[in-house]
Parts: structure tokens; C-alpha cells; sequence
């Protein structure tokens, strides 16, 4: 049975959106191996709509190691509007999510990899379906955003256990937590 694992970026002030403010500075060779090395660790990915859509439409241009991996592994997209998904190797689940993603860790011997902590991450929490959560701590306060971009979520109360943390040389610190 495969682990979901969401990898999320964050800044100090709890913004999870608005990256083009605080988060793109920080990216360098080290994250670049620490992500690859995420991806490669997993057999799939697991998406909302809006991640789907912000992939579909940068990653299948794009070259290199990381770019051929996620284009090339399967995809698993939660949506109850998307009906023909364009990007290679993926697949909708439309349904009830929680029975959907219980089915896909049933099926999936390898980690399945999420990147970013919207509705589909914070309906994972509630039912105990997310294993693990990497939060990439960035020493920035963005500024921006109202609740919604933050990875508050009103009524979601869940405590974690500190699994590891890894300081890159940006100053990311990478916070990762056993969530189920």
C-alpha cells in the first residue's frame, strides 16, 4: 500500500499561494535535488483542479530530469468538472474524494506525491488519508493573501509528529511530519 505525501511551500507568515512574491528567490540546485528526489521517491501524483491546470499548462514544455519524470508518471487529478484531461498519463477521480484516495493508496504500492495543501490536501487530513507533509518553511514574510491562501483551514485540528528537519542553504527550512 502506497503513503500520500504532500510536499508544500510556506512562508513564515502561513501564505501557501502568491509563490511569485516570496517563494521563486529561493529556488536553487539544492531544492532542485531535494524535489527531484520527491518525485522520484513516488510512482504518482495526486492534484486538484487549479495544480492540474497550473501543470498541465507549464510542465509539458519543459526539459530535463524533473520535467521527464512528472510529465511521464501517472497523474491522478480530483475533479468533479474536468472530463478530458490533456496531459499524458492522467487520470480524473471524480466521486467522493475520500473513497477515491483510500482506493488509490489501496492500489498503489509506491508513494503517491502531492505538491500544495488546497481542498484536496485539507479533505485528506479530515478522513486520515495523508501519511506524510513536507512543509518547506521559507524565511520570508509574503505579505499577501486573505485566509484562504493560508494553510489554515477553520475546523481542521490535527496534530502531527515531527518526523525530520533539514535546513538548505537558502534558508528553507524542510519541516516533514507523520499526519495519519
Amino acid at each position: 500500500m502506497g503513503k500520500i505525501i504532500n510536499s508544500t511551500f510556506i512562508s513564515l507568515d502561513g501564505v501557501i499561494n502568491h509563490m511569485d512574491v516570496w517563494h521563486f528567490d529561493f529556488i536553487d540546485d539544492e531544492s532542485d535535488v531535494f524535489a527531484l528526489q520527491q518525485l522520484r521517491d513516488s510512482g504518482a501524483m495526486l492534484m486538484g483542479r487549479h495544480t492540474y491546470e497550473t501543470y498541465a499548462s507549464a510542465w509539458p514544455g519543459r526539459e530535463g530530469d524533473y520535467a521527464d519524470r512528472i510529465n511521464t508518471m501517472p497523474k491522478y487529478v480530483a475533479s468533479a468538472t474536468l472530463r478530458s484531461p490533456e496531459w499524458a498519463n492522467t487520470t480524473v477521480l471524480d466521486g467522493d474524494l475520500a473513497e477515491a484516495a483510500a482506493k488509490l493508496k489501496q492500489d498503489t504500492a509506491r508513494n503517491i506525491l502531492m505538491h500544495g495543501y488546497g481542498p484536496v490536501a485539507k479533505t485528506l487530513v479530515r478522513h486520515g488519508l495523508l501519511d506524510e507533509l513536507f512543509l518547506w518553511v521559507h524565511p520570508m514574510l509574503a505579505g499577501v493573501g486573505t485566509l484562504s491562501d493560508t494553510l489554515i483551514s477553520d475546523g481542521l485540528n490535527k496534530r502531527l509528529t515531527l518526523l525530520g528537519a533539514k535546513t538548505l542553504n537558502s534558508g528553507v527550512v524542510i519541516l516533514s511530519y507523520r499526519a495519519s
